[in-house]
């Protein structure tokens, strides 16, 4: 059976599958500076204070945007918009018909892959509420596709 993103649209994805395209790597939830003028994007190692810097997940994802009242919610919509997503994004690469990369929980069956693979978060953030000024935590690597660790041989 082909799998869902390589048959469906953003658009046609019930709300589990659009839920499961996300592979967990905690980039999005970095904070991001756009420069008035040229409207470039500087990211940072900082983290929003729901990202759990371990599992890289959100630690209140239903209430993410009660308590973080300009977390973005992604949709097909909203996706259109966003010029930010990280180049290793799934919601990203399946919008611009890449597909998924083998270290997606979804290719490997294995949610701890984007972590091995040297394309997530996790240990490589700073916590919002002890960094200071963003500007001082400008780095280029979230918004670059990462060079991923290959796979361990089994």
């Amino acid at each position: 059976m082909t799998p869902f993103w390589k048959t469906k649209t953003l658009e046609q994805m019930d709300q589990a599958e659009w839920e499961s395209l996300c592979d967990g790597c905690g980039r999005c939830c970095l904070h991001k500076l756009r420069d008035d003028d040229t409207g470039e994007i500087g990211w940072t190692n900082v983290a929003c204070r729901l990202l759990d810097g371990t599992t890289c997940q959100c630690r209140d994802y239903p209430r993410r945007r009660v308590r973080v009242p300009d977390c973005v919610q992604l949709t097909p919509e909203a996706l259109a918009e966003i010029d930010w997503l990280p180049p290793s994004c799934a919601y990203r690469r399946v919008a611009e018909g890449r597909g998924l990369a083998w270290w997606h929980p979804l290719v490997s069956g294995d949610l701890e892959t984007v972590h091995r693979a040297g394309v997530s978060v996790r240990g490589r953030t700073i916590d919002e509420r002890r960094a200071g000024a963003l500007e001082g935590h400008v780095t280029a690597w979230p918004g670059r596709r990462p060079k991923t660790r290959l796979p361990e041989a089994g």
